[in-house]
């Protein structure tokens, strides 16, 4: 079962995030996570939080195993939000830029566990009884 997780407006350059995105691109969740964990950039924290958040979403919400999980697919986009600012240049000029933000998806697939058995009403009264 498809699972995924979104990180909207990253403050990250997405030329940034994707480096590190693609380091971890088909992979299984707890490899993935171990890179991220001894990789020395900024964006791994991030990648790695949307990671864990769609790892959660699949255990909690779809009752996926988490063992099973496998990253299908990993994008980072640059929609996110431009800030404008200026800096400071020669002859009291100002040269313009952008901070750029990205936003982060993650889709996991993995084995749907086995439904848990409802207990019967009989059964219960059997069980307080004794």
């Amino acid at each position: 079962m498809l699972v995924q997780a979104t990180a909207k407006g990253v403050r990250i350059s997405p030329r940034k995030v994707s480096v590190v995105a693609a380091l971890v691109r088909g992979r299984n969740v707890e490899d993935a996570l171990t890179i991220l964990a001894n990789t020395p950039r900024n964006s791994a924290i991030a990648v790695r939080k949307t990671i864990e958040s769609a790892k959660a979403n699949a255990d909690y919400n779809h009752n996926v195993k988490p063992d099973s999980l496998k990253i299908v697919e990993i994008s980072v986009t640059t929609a996110g939000q431009r800030l404008k600012r200026a800096r400071p240049a020669a002859r009291g000029r100002a040269l313009p830029y952008q901070l750029k933000s990205s936003h982060i998806r993650v889709v996991l697939d993995g084995e749907v566990r086995a439904p848990k058995k409802p207990v019967k009403v009989a059964d219960k009264t059997k069980k307080e009884k004794s």
